[in-house]
């Protein structure tokens, strides 16, 4: 039953030009992908050795971390329960179901296989991640672009893997995967020969991707960073690296909100490499001072974010992602505290009065658009967003805190 409170709501968004249900029914179709190392810490289920590496470090101890993959995928369960709509889980490689412990370059579809039928249950896609760091040889934070031909040999073959078993994800499961490639490659110093690194990262890549795939079962992408602890003069895979890589080579390119520098807009980078790169895979963080990873806020970057995303009309190109790793909360508040945020996002910027907003800025009335922008700062939101939680039966306000706290304190006795 529609409440008092959306009715209203309903009405003041009309006044604006603006079709509620049509914008709750756009929201209902968009997929988040929600990383499974915010679980765990980023720990991984294999048996390694290895410091984590290029800045990949959780901050905290809560108690309740998962310490398999069945709680791992309890606690995603019950994450997903909290969050409207149908969703997707992205795995990292050092995440595999198994009792065999291959190396990283002997890794096998079927050491995954029960995540796909899991994810089948669930109504879930799947993506995926090469996992190049928190390995002996990935220490010197040297990978693909390692000097040593034998380490690269490596990881290239880590990331052939990775690729067929993603690409078998997609097909089981009938929906695409995506597998991002990022690497933790740099320099703690200043190189003297950038070039000869950024070849060989060249290289790697090349031979990685030599086998075709057909793009209905996988998407590969490149995540470039700015920098990391230890890698703190030279990242080898830039932004403008990966960029002019996934113009060549027909890969999408990742934008990660927590790799660039803190001035910058990844909301504007949108439109711009939209002109040239066909997929773009966005990874939803938040950064402080840095690439720390905290749970998205609604805050302005977010809204921005997403505003480009609609406005710009590049949801359909765009695969949304989550990336933060925050020990120092509940892990699984955290997933649903950032998803839910991601999509409330996305809802504001669907009920945004979008053709007056443009008609305005090409008849060059700064002013008139100025007032909208911030007078729909007024409309009642909060209402919408209440009545799509309630059409799909998730908790909000302080029912979602009751929920959170008691899964918590089922969890917290994990040793």
């Amino acid at each position: 039953m529609m409440s008092k409170a959306y009715d209203s709501a309903r009405a003041q968004f009309a006044d604006w030009g603006v079709d509620t249900d049509g914008a709750l029914d756009a929201l209902s179709i968009i997929p988040i992908s929600v990383h499974c190392w915010q679980g765990d810490d980023v720990r991984g289920f294999e048996k390694k050795s290895g410091t984590s590496g290029g800045g990949i470090q959780a901050t905290g101890n809560h108690p309740g971390a998962a310490r398999s993959p069945e709680e791992l995928r309890a606690d995603l369960e019950f994450a997903f329960a909290q969050i409207p709509g149908k969703h997707r889980l992205n795995l990292h490689a050092c995440y595999l179901d198994t009792d065999e412990t291959p190396d990283r370059d002997a890794i096998e579809y079927k050491h995954f296989a029960p995540w796909v039928d899991w994810a089948r249950d669930q109504g879930l896609g799947l993506d995926f991640n090469p996992t190049f760091f928190a390995h002996a040889t990935a220490d010197d934070n040297l990978t693909l672009s390692h000097p040593d031909q034998g380490i690269r040999d490596f990881w290239i073959a880590h990331g052939r893997r990775c690729r067929e078993i993603a690409a078998r994800m997609g097909t089981e499961l009938g929906t695409a995967a995506v597998n991002n490639i990022w690497v933790p490659d740099g320099s703690k110093d200043t190189p003297v020969d950038r070039m000869a690194a950024r070849r060989r990262l060249e290289s790697s890549l090349d031979a990685m991707f030599a086998d075709d795939f057909p793009k209905t079962a996988l998407i590969d992408a490149v995540e470039s960073k700015l920098f990391g602890i230890g890698v703190e003069s030279m990242t080898v895979g830039s932004h403008e690296f990966y960029l002019g890589y996934a113009i060549r080579k027909g890969t999408a390119l990742c934008l990660d909100m927590g790799h660039f520098h803190p001035t910058e807009s990844v909301a504007d980078k949108l439109s711009s490499v939209a002109l040239s790169v066909e997929d773009i895979l966005l990874h939803v963080s938040r950064p402080v001072r840095w690439d720390s990873d905290h749970v998205v806020l609604l805050n302005d970057d977010l809204l921005a974010m997403a505003q480009e995303l609609v406005f710009a009309d590049l949801l359909d190109r765009t695969r949304i992602g989550l990336d933060f790793f925050d020990a120092t909360i509940s892990r699984t508040a955290a997933w649903v505290i950032g998803v839910r945020n991601m999509q409330k996002a996305l809802l504001r910027a669907l009920l945004l009065p979008q053709d007056r907003l443009k008609a305005m800025e090409t008849a060059l009335d700064f002013t008139g658009r100025l007032v909208l922008t911030e007078e729909a700062r007024d409309l009642p939101f909060a209402a919408i967003w209440d009545e799509y939680c309630n059409r799909a039966d998730v908790p909000v306000g302080q029912a979602l805190l009751v929920e959170l706290q008691e899964y918590q304190g089922r969890v917290e006795t994990r040793g």
